[in-house]
């Protein structure tokens, strides 16, 4: 006959308790985690905006040269990854993500104080040359802090590319230099581009 006593419950597993410092290199790490997902949504948004590659020419049913198709093809598609290149919707996409970066990364860390000797416009994609310097720090930012480039890799983007951006966008005669910086005065100026001079001699 079977023991039908009751047994006392197996007891539970220990709680576990994580350490500051444990906690603070898991903070570290999830940090990472999501910008590196991040950066991966930026490349599929952008591998999704570009066009389907040309099939090789053996496998073309027309019998035209692969040479022959690829011109179309090159004409519609982008032709380099800055981003005054791209156009309409792929122009779009990337200024978002440009954007994301800019006001979750750069900003927060490398904004410093806004004055008259250090100025920034909040409409800053409204200036062409400040989305295309902002733009071309991001690509650098992307090759330079992935794990393939190395240890020095962050320092080199600092100094060759940070440091020179920040010096151009933010000079007092930059990009920035019309646009009202007090608070109080919200107001956003474009500087206008000025009119190519006339070479010509008059007749």
């Amino acid at each position: 006959m079977s023991d039908t006593s009751p047994t006392a419950p197996a007891p539970g597993p220990e709680p576990f308790r994580v350490s500051d410092e444990d906690l603070d290199d898991l903070a570290s790490a999830l940090a990472k985690t999501i910008a590196e997902v991040r950066r991966h949504g930026v490349i599929l948004d952008r591998l999704g905006s570009e066009p389907d590659p040309v099939p090789p020419a053996d496998q073309q049913t027309d019998g035209a040269t692969a040479a022959g198709a690829a011109g179309p093809e090159k004409a519609d598609g982008p032709t380099s990854v800055f981003i005054l290149a791209l156009g309409g919707e792929a122009y779009a996409v990337e200024l978002a993500a440009l954007s994301n970066w800019v006001t979750h990364l750069l900003l927060p860390v490398y904004g410093r104080e806004i004055s008259t000797t250090r100025p920034w416009c909040a409409q800053w994609h409204e200036h062409p040359e400040a989305v295309a310097r902002l733009h071309a720090l991001w690509l650098a930012w992307q090759q330079l802090t992935d794990t393939e480039a190395g240890l020095a890799g962050p320092s080199t983007w600092h100094r060759d590319h940070l440091d020179q951006a920040l010096v151009h966008l933010r000079a007092p005669d930059g990009p920035f230099a019309a646009c009202t910086t007090s608070p109080t005065r919200p107001n956003h100026r474009v500087l206008t581009t000025p009119a190519p001079q006339e070479s010509g001699v008059a007749a």
